[in-house]
This record gives structure tokens, C-alpha cells and sequence, in this order.
């Protein structure tokens, strides 16, 4: 889901009020568990988008659904059903979700390999990483089997392509020379 200027506003607020109440942390696990419900239940999904459901019943199902969070995510549904836009949840989580991050030094660290990545490659990852940012990386690991072999690396605005598919294709263009 692509984020819209209002998800990262709704974000941004959310996250200044979890800070000054102690909760940033309980919040974003809360966004985390909303995001990755709403990604992969496609019921739960359609339901929220439905245009014919009233905000009332998108409420409480959401309230019902999501039992155990937090106030400061409980006030979020009901500004959201305020301003009937419960349809930008899913981004309004995932942004939220990149804000703390950001504001804890955490930067994501995404690589791209032909196979799943096992714990002792995922250990080397994280030292070469550690060698190139002096941030707290976390890895998301993402499998694609045409790159062949090698990996992908992408720490922000900064890719890296070590994968035999990059290295085939350069080889194609400098004998096509």
C-alpha cells in the first residue's frame, strides 16, 4: 500500500503523542501487528476499504479485533472514525512504523538473495553492514530466485549488486560493445 500525505501526518502525530506519554515503543508494536493483520488478512482488508460499511461498525470491529492495544492506538481508531479514513490504516501502521525507527537510529537494511538467507549469512550481513553504517541495522530479507545467486543490498538510498544476474548483464553489454 502506497503511503499518502495524510497516513504520514496521522503518523507523525501519533508518534510525537506516544513520545510524550512513554508508549512510542508499545504503539509501534501495536502498528507493526495492525499492518501485518490488515497484509495478510484480505478480509479484514476489503472490510476496511468497503466504502458501504459504516465508520461506526469499522470502529468497533477494529476495536474488537485489536483487544489488547494501546490507548494512544485505540484514540488513532477513533480519530480515524472521526474523520471517516479508517481506509489509510494499513499505511498510517507501516509509516509509523518507519518514523520510530528513524527516531531511534534504526535503519532497515534490505537484502535481496536466491535463496533464504540462513543465521550464520544473516550474522556475516550484519558485520559487513555494521563496517558501513554506525546505525542499529535490522535485516529484511528478500528472496528472488532470478537474480541467480549473490545478493542485493539496499541500506536506504544506497544499493549494492553483487548478484550473478547484475554481473551476467554487464558482462552481456561490454562483449555487445
Amino acid at each position: 500500500m502506497a503511503s499518502t500525505r495524510a497516513a504520514i501526518r496521522y503518523a507523525k502525530a501519533i508518534l510525537d503523542l506516544a513520545n510524550s506519554k512513554g508508549v512510542a515503543e508499545a504503539v509501534n508494536n501495536d502498528m507493526k501487528s495492525i499492518a501485518s493483520t490488515i497484509d495478510t488478512n484480505a478480509e479484514l482488508s476489503t472490510f476496511i476499504e468497503s466504502p458501504t460499511i459504516k465508520v461506526e461498525v469499522k470502529e468497533s470491529a477494529l476495536l474488537e479485533v485489536f483487544a489488547s492495544i494501546n490507548g494512544v492506538t485505540k484514540g488513532l481508531f477513533h480519530l480515524l472514525f472521526e474523520n471517516k479514513r479508517f481506509e489509510i490504516l494499513e499505511a498510517i501502521a507501516l509509516e509509523y512504523n518507519k518514523l520510530f525507527d528513524e527516531s531511534n537510529g534504526v535503519e532497515i537494511a534490505q537484502v535481496t538473495t536466491a535463496i533464504p538467507m540462513d543465521a550464520a549469512l544473516e550474522a556475516k550481513v550484519l558485520a559487513k553492514i555494521a563496517t558501513l553504517s554506525d546505525k542499529k541495522i535490522t535485516i529484511e530479507n528478500n528472496v528472488d530466485a532470478s537474480i541467480i545467486g549473490g545478493f542485493i543490498l539496499r541500506i536506504g538510498d544506497k544499493q549494492y549488486n553483487a548478484s550473478v544476474a547484475n554481473r551476467l548483464q554487464v558482462l552481456k553489454r561490454e562483449l555487445s560493445n
